[in-house]
């Protein structure tokens, strides 16, 4: 597969279930030269499974800038190289972006092979609005910064996701009840694709009963998703009034214009109309 210009493929592999890999992702692996893997142990499972036999070289968080450079080497020489995670689509909260800046600044040409995403697939099943989110990887470590984390988020008028691994899970959660709403609605989504998939929405006091009571809730790997805080909060610090007037302008217009026009109109502060008119866009 080598040709003049190399070329790095950002390959999406399955976040559980083999069969989700695409036709295309096993084409690229198939005739690729390189396959950059974040362990190679993991990634040689789902080689062998498909028949595929390829050089794999390692590419992890300790070794990336180095392995990078070499990789880059490989690509101005000519040389295909696919870019695989151990699982789902490479650079989220995974490694990989070092080497896909160096091949861009480089004029290497970039292609992604899209394919399974732990965060879309939990986002899609979830029951709550994505048509606006906030992804925010892995949360901090220790609970002091876990709580000023969701302190942060509290107020914050749309749906935002994390990842947790199973020996944070319980106290992540237990972090969040004491700074939100007991109500407000999570979603805990386990083992995505996997055998013992399973996805709970409720009132965050709800989930934390189940995983306090439900060893098995803490096993595998998660997919957090938050609900937006409540739009009620937002449309009290406008008038019944100026929320008619901004109901009316977000028919013809986009949320930003829609709180412009009614700062002008109404005399109220963008800052409040702008926040009411996501909540009345998040309930269209």
């Amino acid at each position: 597969m080598s040709n003049h210009s190399g070329k790095l493929y950002v390959v999406a592999t399955p976040i559980g279930n083999l069969a989700d890999f695409s036709a295309r992702g096993i084409a690229v692996l198939t005739r690729a030269d390189l396959i950059a893997a974040e362990d190679t142990r993991h990634v040689r499972m789902l080689l062998n499974h498909y028949g595929i036999s390829n050089k794999l070289v390692s590419l992890h968080q300790h070794n990336e800038q180095k392995a990078s450079r070499a990789l880059l080497e490989k690509l101005q020489q000519g040389l295909s190289i696919a870019l695989v995670s151990d699982a789902g689509t490479p650079l989220l909260s995974d490694p990989g972006m070092p080497l896909v800046r160096m091949a861009r600044e480089a004029g290497i040409e970039v292609s992604p092979v899209p394919g399974a995403c732990a965060l879309i697939a939990a986002l899609s099943a979830a029951g709550l609005p994505v048509s606006r989110f906030l992804f925010e990887g892995f949360l901090p470590r220790s609970g002091a910064a876990r709580r000023a984390f969701f302190l942060e988020r509290r107020d914050w008028q749309l749906t935002w996701v994390f990842y947790e691994s199973s020996h944070r899970i319980l106290a992540a959660v237990e972090d969040m009840a004491t700074v939100l709403p007991l109500q407000r609605n999570i979603v805990i989504a386990r083992e995505m694709t996997k055998v013992h998939e399973t996805i709970v929405k409720d009132t965050l006091e709800k989930v934390l009963d189940l995983l306090r009571q439900d060893e098995n809730m803490r096993k595998g790997e998660f997919v957090v998703i938050v609900s937006a805080a409540r739009p009620e909060q937002n449309k009290a610090a406008i008038s019944a009034e100026q929320q008619k007037i901004l109901t009316i302008l977000l028919r013809e217009c986009s949320t930003r214009s829609a709180a412009a026009l009614a700062e002008e109109i109404t005399g109220a502060r963008k800052k409040d109309l702008y926040q009411a008119a996501l909540a009345l866009r998040d309930e269209q």
